[in-house]
């Protein structure tokens, strides 16, 4: 049965757990690009900003270097309910260490003005404004693949609207578009609809890469927007 399904690097993260090589890879490319939704949880959990960085850092260099996967359950297959969880142990950690670990790593700085910004915004629980980071990372990432499309010629037409339509929040009327762009309101129904159509492919992807082999990303995708909207 496993063979009808293809396999995401999340369930390549799974089965690369005691091969280091395999891991570090799998944990780049998965895991890394999360840490957003990490350290928004660290400083709702009341770190400081600095020390909210360091303990992401030191979580990821743990889970590359160490041993956290060891203690996966394989049954448990969503990649954001397992670092949610795994990061609460961690900075338990931390706490009774009386110390962050150390900063470095090779990881992106952080844009913390963006997700400074996302902390004041009304929440009721570490967890959501957790899961909002982790959606906005992943639907910029989708947007991302869509936007090199657009560069490499696959696809054709103004993204910069994309850009704009896309986004969460408010968004710029559909005529006032149009007529910046040259095109009739129709014209740009039908080319936002197509790209919708890609966006969501992609985004389905992306989701995927987070979920154990099998798991519909459809489900997943629901649930960030459900909490996006909330």
């Amino acid at each position: 049965m496993a063979g009808l399904f293809p396999e995401t690097r999340w369930t390549l993260v799974l089965a690369a757990r005691r091969d280091p090589d395999k891991r570090r890879r799998a944990l780049e490319e998965v895991v890394r690009p999360r840490w957003k939704a990490l350290y928004v949880l660290a400083r709702k959990l009341g770190l400081s900003p600095s020390d909210a960085e360091d303990a992401v850092q030191g979580f990821l260099a743990r889970l590359i270097e160490g041993d956290l996967l060891e203690r996966l359950d394989p049954g448990k297959g969503r990649l954001r309910a397992y670092l949610k969880s795994a990061f609460r142990h961690h900075l338990q950690n931390v706490r009774e260490m009386q110390q962050a670990a150390k900063r470095g790593g090779g990881a992106a700085p952080a844009d913390l003005a963006e997700l400074e910004t996302l902390l004041q915004s009304p929440s009721p629980s570490p967890e959501v404004v957790f899961d909002r980071a982790w959606a906005l990372e992943l639907f910029r990432e989708a947007l991302a693949d869509l936007e090199q499309e657009f560069r490499s010629g696959e696809r054709s037409g103004p993204f910069e609207v994309l850009e704009q339509l896309f986004a969460f929040g408010e968004t710029t009327p559909y005529a006032e578009l149009a007529a910046a762009h040259g095109m009739s309101v129709a014209q740009l129904k039908a080319f936002v609809h197509r790209a919708r159509l890609r966006f969501r492919k992609l985004l389905q992807a992306r989701a995927a890469d987070t979920l154990a082999q099998g798991d519909g990303p459809d489900d997943e995708i629901k649930a960030l927007l459900k909490v996006m909207a909330a």
